[in-house]
């Protein structure tokens, strides 16, 4: 297995990751437990990143002087159906805007096509000290870039 197909795959909308749903992720009643939904997400938005050619660690420490890096500033999400244990889940992630000290992104958890999880996801851009800053615009251009979208920025 390569290690493309890991990380999921780019797409013409961004990103898609496939996961299976296993006991761990589910409640007593067998289905999805709410909470783990997030954890499919952000497996979703780090493979992306990953694929896109953004190495998270080296942001961090190598980015500039003052380092960069990612964090969850606002999420939306919008339970629509559940999954249960060994259904095939696939996490689609899109960049909506990306530029000044944030990004957000729309990401979609489907089975079989059916839509289960609609969330909205705000990235904020910080420093090693946790105060903001702006996204470089080489970045803002990848992640615009991926989903060949007409370049919309967040000033």
């Amino acid at each position: 297995m390569s290690l493309i197909s890991l990380a999921g795959e780019l797409t013409e909308n961004g990103h898609r990751l496939v996961q299976r749903v296993y006991y761990e992720d589910t409640d007593f009643s067998g289905v999805v437990y709410h909470a783990r939904y997030l954890h499919f997400m952000e497996r979703a938005r780090t493979d992306y990143l990953r694929l896109l050619g953004v190495e998270q660690a080296s942001l961090a420490i190598e980015g500039d002087t003052e380092g960069l890096v990612f964090v969850v500033h606002r999420m939306e999400i919008d339970f629509k159906l559940p999954a249960r244990m060994d259904d095939i889940l696939t996490i689609e992630t899109t960049t909506e805007k990306a530029g000044g000290a944030k990004m957000v992104l729309q990401q979609e958890v489907r089975r079989d096509g059916t839509l289960l999880i609609a969330a909205k996801v705000i990235i904020a851009v910080i420093n090693g000290q946790g105060r903001p800053r702006r996204l470089p615009e080489a970045l803002a251009i990848k992640f615009l870039a991926a989903g060949h979208k007409i370049p919309t920025r967040v000033e």
